[in-house]
């Protein structure tokens, strides 16, 4: 049974929000850095995107081709990712996902995915289709009950660093039933599916969300978005979360990240968050792919 507020909210509705979770300076010290890596990545000086006209991974960028999103922030590659670990192994957004999964410690988290959703660099509106992260639209009534029975073992969330972000829209409480004959029968990209609704988040609030909850995503080609989408695993996860994790090739880099400038709490965390991701790779070999498209 839930033991708080935010997981009561979280397992009813499938989503809570926490409003000003950071202050003021945070969030500009985290804008800034947003607005130089999707500078990066906007010119192809960093080759982790996600592309226009493309949901999921893999995504490859070339010239011309508009990003919406910015991939690997703790990569020790990129130039301000000791701005992002600061940020994700806090205690901000590890305080409520600890909360949230457990309640649980620091010594059952696992590293997982930090990554930039940003407006199009095109200029062009681009939208995401329904879905669940982890579960295929092919999926029968029987197969979405069983996987959603099963414990979510991760906290996901998006975190605004501009106003008025509203590119998040939900099913509330779909994450605990098969979809509706409806759901089955819309179009993909359907504007008003029954009881969506549209999450809205200003500077500094995050929205947390099983990301197994029927949702899409609608991104406003002439509105600033920089929204931090992150997630950590609870080591009970194992290969079940696996697959939503290493699909997006943290493997290739894990190894190297680092923790030396983090403060001694954040860097104990990060590394034996770290060294849990690693050992989850070993033993889960190769993964593939959650969904296509």
């Amino acid at each position: 049974m839930p033991t708080s507020t935010l997981r009561s909210q979280l397992e009813k509705d499938g989503f809570v929000v926490v409003r000003s979770i950071l202050n003021a300076e945070q969030v500009q010290q985290l804008r800034s850095a947003a607005e130089r890596t999707t500078a990066l990545a906007t010119v192809g000086s960093w080759p982790h995107v996600r592309t226009v006209g493309k949901q999921f991974p893999p995504w490859t960028w070339s010239p011309g081709v508009g990003i919406w999103g910015v991939q690997h922030l703790l990569h020790p590659s990129l130039p301000d990712s000791q701005i992002f670990a600061a940020s994700y192994f806090g205690d901000e957004i590890l305080d409520v996902a600890e909360e949230l999964l457990g309640p649980c410690g620091d010594d059952e988290l696992v590293m997982e995915l930090y990554n930039l959703l940003v407006r199009p660099s095109d200029g062009k509106d681009f939208e995401l289709r329904w879905h669940r992260d982890d579960i295929p639209a092919s999926a029968s009534a029987e197969e979405e009950l069983k996987r959603l029975d099963e414990p979510a073992w991760h906290a996901q969330w998006n975190l605004a660093l501009c106003d008025a972000d509203e590119s998040l829209i939900v099913v509330p409480e779909s994450h605990a039933r098969a979809r509706t004959e409806q759901e089955r029968a819309a179009d993909p990209f359907e504007p008003n599916m029954p009881n969506q609704l549209v999450v809205r988040l200003d500077a500094g609030d995050v929205v947390f969300y099983n990301n197994n909850i029927l949702h899409r995503g609608r991104y406003d080609g002439s509105r600033e978005r920089l929204s931090l989408h992150g997630s950590v695993g609870h080591v009970a996860g194992g290969r079940l979360r696996a697959r939503n994790v290493l699909q997006h090739g943290l493997g290739s880099w894990v190894d190297s990240c680092d923790f030396s400038s983090l403060d001694e709490k954040r860097r104990a965390r990060a590394e034996g968050m770290r060294a849990r991701l690693v050992k989850l790779g070993r033993e889960s070999g190769d993964v593939g792919y959650s969904l296509t498209g």
